[in-house]
């Protein structure tokens, strides 16, 4: 077992690094659902049920975080994670939680706030036509930066992100030869692990984000055997286990409006 804090992935400085990282997208939830109804109806706001760190799965999620757990549970004991670290967001945490029971490790779910979701600032809740209309002149400036740089008042750039996910894979580093671990974030969160662990430009990142969608409770798996130098990936974006298992696949993209213009 990592030695691990109450609090995530800090540990102990040791010589060599993690061999295994499994980057898995929470199951859908409520907000999942909220956004897509907002965006076909044409409404300006999102009506979530709750703030974006306390929104639930939905049921299909549920069923997707059961399958997903399926799915894990195959994996041999010897390449199975001894650490599952969660973002704190409850989405994700529950995803994680009812993955490991499904699963049947032995294994305590810990949570990282670095591990969280972009967070929107003055945009939250709003679709892209809310922020046209309510924020035009932010609209404007999001299309002028881009998706990796562009900063919402009160919120974060995709770049913010990026410096979170490079303190985590630090620490990853550090906890010893063998050592395997699973994670559980969100769709950007996945997107900005791959642009860092594979020393993307902003141009291939934004590519992968216009034309890929993280799907819920999916898959990404990169491999290092040695524990040190660069991560290697093994697969992205994998959902077969839910389609197995007869649980709906969910797809719920961002605003696919990425590259500056």
């Amino acid at each position: 077992m990592v030695s691990m804090e109450k609090d995530g992935l800090r540990a102990a400085t040791q010589e060599a690094g993690a061999v295994d990282l499994l980057l898995i997208r929470h199951g859908e939830s409520e907000g999942n659902v909220a956004a897509t109804e907002a965006r076909l109806a044409g409404a300006e706001v999102i009506n979530v049920p709750a703030r974006d760190a306390d929104v639930n799965l939905s049921g299909t999620g549920q069923e997707q975080a059961k399958a997903l757990g399926s799915a894990l549970a195959r994996i041999a004991e010897e390449f199975r994670p001894d650490a599952v670290v969660s973002s704190p967001y409850a989405r994700a945490r529950q995803t994680a939680e009812i993955a490991v029971e499904a699963a049947n490790w032995p294994l305590a779910v810990r949570t990282d706030e670095r591990l969280r979701d972009r967070e929107l600032g003055i945009l939250d809740r709003l679709t892209r036509l809310g922020v046209e209309a309510r924020f035009p002149e932010e609209a404007e400036r999001r299309l002028w930066l881009g998706k990796l740089y562009y900063r919402p008042p009160g919120g974060e750039s995709w770049a913010d992100v990026a410096l979170r996910i490079r303190s985590v894979l630090a620490e990853l580093n550090n906890l010893g030869t063998g050592h395997r671990v699973m994670v559980v974030c969100h769709d950007a969160v996945i997107l900005l692990f791959r642009y860092v662990l594979e020393g993307m430009s902003e141009k291939e990142l934004l590519d992968l984000a216009a034309g890929t969608s993280v799907l819920n409770a999916s898959i990404t798996r990169y491999v290092r055997p040695s524990g040190a130098g660069p991560w290697k990936l093994e697969s992205f974006n994998v959902a077969d286990h839910l389609a197995e298992h007869g649980v709906t696949i969910t797809e719920h993209a961002g605003d696919a409006s990425v590259h500056p213009q």
